[in-house]
């Protein structure tokens, strides 16, 4: 029975996760060379290729990306196990690294990601936020798992990544208490010329609220547009001012901020996706993730 060279091994993940042979030679130490043989040894015994050059970059192919996870996860454990005889505690939860574009908001990504607190595998989550395009880089190099976004990725990002839609949901306008009876008269015509706080113009969101504004010829008097969707509802909170938000969390909204929902936007309505490298999810933790949205969160949206 062969065995599998782990220094050979440990040399194809150091790549897979720097990115490169240039950027994993400098944080080794060694020629590239070196590296290159060593990842071809590993090629010849496994007798797949792991990596396909597109133009100056090195890609995964299906076959690395199977061998990453589980190398992942070797390494992952010898940390681990180094850590436990040094007298520290052991965690054995899967670790699920999250991209979340910072367009969407806080309290959408709170519930898609909850489910995978509450089950019975243990999960160890770790999100980071960012530009979906920053976020699509790590997503390339491999420095995170998923990322969550209210946008597809497409061809303009220069990633071979795959779309999996967690859903969509209807979109409403909310407004302080005191004003929500005035505006909801008459609505949607009401907003014309109402303070509105919008969101910036780079988001999905934005896009759709200002073709509605102007299939139905109104014009919300806009005081201030915030990317960041916290810092937008937050705003409000100081502001009598309206603003548009997915109908699927109105009643966080209410109780966190203590808008009203108003009526919705008629024909407007939000999509969420996971984006990941694989085709076809086999990452145990993005599945009960996406089921989780399609049964429980946007199901009834």
């Amino acid at each position: 029975m062969q065995w599998l060279n782990y220094h050979h091994l440990f040399y194809f993940w150091t790549i897979a996760r720097a990115g490169g042979v240039t950027a994993a030679s400098e944080e080794l130490g060694l020629a590239q060379p070196t590296l290159s043989a060593q990842l071809r040894s590993l090629e010849e015994f496994l007798g797949q290729q792991l990596f396909v050059r597109i133009g100056r970059r090195l890609e995964l192919t299906e076959a690395g990306r199977t061998v990453y996870r589980y190398s992942n996860d070797i390494f992952s454990l010898g940390r681990e196990m180094l850590t436990t005889l040094e007298g520290g505690p052991s965690d054995r939860r899967q670790r699920l690294r999250v991209g979340v574009a910072d367009v969407l908001p806080k309290m959408v990504v709170t519930r898609v990601l909850r489910p995978l607190l509450s089950g019975e595998e243990d999960v160890h989550l770790i999100c980071y936020e960012g530009k979906p395009a920053e976020l699509l880089a790590r997503l390339a190099s491999h420095e995170i798992d998923i990322v969550l976004s209210d946008a597809p990725a497409g061809p303009e990002h220069n990633v071979r990544a795959f779309n999996h839609d967690l859903g969509t949901c209807g979109v409403s306008v909310f407004a302080p208490k005191k004003s929500a009876r005035h505006y909801r008269k008459g609505f949607p015509d009401s907003l014309d010329g109402a303070p509105f706080v919008m969101p910036t113009e780079n988001t999905a969101l934005r896009r759709m609220l200002d073709h509605w504004f102007a299939r139905r010829q109104i014009h919300p008097r806009v005081l201030a547009e915030f990317e960041d969707s916290a810092l937008l509802k937050a705003f409000t909170q100081t502001t009598p001012a309206l603003f548009a938000a997915p109908s699927v969390i109105k009643e966080s909204i209410a109780d966190l901020y203590g808008a009203v929902d108003i009526g919705s936007a008629e024909g407007v309505r939000e999509r969420f996706f996971a984006i990941s490298l694989e085709r076809r999810v086999r990452n145990p933790a993005v599945m009960r993730l996406v089921e989780a949205a399609h049964e429980k969160l946007f199901y009834f949206a």
